[in-house]
C-alpha cells in the first residue's frame, strides 16, 4: 500500500526512480570493473608464472 503524496507524488516518485537506475548503474559498473581487474590480475599472475 502507497501513501498518499499528494501534489508531491511526481517528485517523490521520479525521485525514487533516478535512485533507482542510479544505483543499478552502479552495481553494473563495479561487476564490470571486477570483471576487467580480475582479468588484469590473472594476465599478470600469468607472467609471473612464465617468467618464474
Amino acid at each position: 500500500m502507497m501513501p498518499d503524496l499528494g501534489k508531491y507524488a511526481d517528485a517523490v516518485l521520479s525521485s525514487y526512480a533516478v535512485s533507482i537506475v542510479l544505483i543499478i548503474a552502479l552495481v553494473l559498473a563495479s561487476i564490470w570493473r571486477a570483471g576487467k581487474v580480475k582479468k588484469q590480475l590473472e594476465a599478470v599472475e600469468n607472467k609471473v608464472k612464465s617468467n618464474g
